[in-house]
């Protein structure tokens, strides 16, 4: 099969790492580069490669598949470190805006917080108390029991 410029210049170019190791002398590599560059076919290229090692084979880059976290499931904060709450800030402000008597703390497990929240519509500001602690859930940073901060 007849080569071009192109398979030519790319002939001379392995010669010369060839001779770059120390695989080639002087004089055999300006043999082989003048014989690579009157070359007409692939099989007179290939005679000029047939006593030197062939390149190593590429190997793919070794992919990194991240390992879950056995201890933070549902992942870390991105500034402290810590994992995240099995429990979300929005379903437990959720819950304290629509359902005022503590079901929201019932949920983020403050369960003294939220028996007080129940009790207290007895007295009459408990949907007050909890209307604000839903904005709390939902603006601050609560954590749970556990002192993991809650998932968004």
């Amino acid at each position: 099969m007849r080569i071009g410029d192109d398979e030519r210049h790319a002939a001379a170019a392995a010669l010369g790492e060839h001779y770059a190791h120390g695989r080639l002398e002087a004089h055999e590599y300006e043999e082989r580069v003048t014989a690579a560059y009157t070359a007409r076919t692939a099989a007179e290229l290939e005679r000029l490669f047939a006593d030197l090692p062939r390149p190593a084979p590429v190997m793919p880059p070794v992919r990194y598949v991240p390992v879950p976290d056995a201890y933070a499931p549902y992942g870390r904060h991105p500034v402290t470190g810590q994992p995240y709450s099995d429990r979300s800030k929005v379903i437990a402000g959720l819950l304290q805006l629509f359902l005022p008597f503590g079901v929201g703390r019932f949920y983020t497990g403050h369960y003294g917080v939220a028996v007080g929240q129940l009790l207290t519509p007895l007295v009459g500001l408990g949907v007050l108390w909890s209307w604000i602690d839903a904005i709390v859930l939902l603006a601050g940073r609560p954590n749970d029991p556990y002192g993991r901060p809650l998932r968004n």
